[in-house]
């Protein structure tokens, strides 16, 4: 099974989805995405795959959150993906990719639906 989790080592709630995973079989490829933040259409095409709007997978925690998007209730669509791709902080954590879909999995345990 092809796995992918987008993960941020100092989360702990990434750390429980990722540690799930490899208890249960999987051998995900780990995308720290803080290193190796997403492009513009990679990030469109898991908002898509998640059936999610950008607003919705902001991180709402933060300084960056606080100066760049908050103030901003205006910003489209597009705008918050490109914060998102210039400032990968501000994605929500972890994204696990497999071949039942992907989800944005806080709480953690929503990565039990995807194995």
């Amino acid at each position: 099974m092809s796995v992918i989790i987008y993960h941020n080592p100092g989360c702990g709630t990434s750390r429980n989805a990722l540690q799930y995973l490899r208890e249960n079989g999987a051998a995900p490829k780990v995308i720290e995405y803080l290193k190796t933040p997403p492009d513009k259409a990679t990030l469109k095409s898991l908002l898509k795959q998640m059936g999610m709007k950008a607003a919705e997978l902001i991180r709402r925690k933060g300084e960056v959150y606080e100066t760049a998007i908050a103030p901003h209730p205006e910003l489209t669509e597009d705008q918050l993906i490109d914060a998102m791709v210039a400032n990968p902080i501000l994605i929500e954590r972890p994204i696990v990719v497999t071949a039942k879909g992907a989800k944005l999995c806080r709480p953690w345990e929503t990565v039990k639906t995807l194995v």
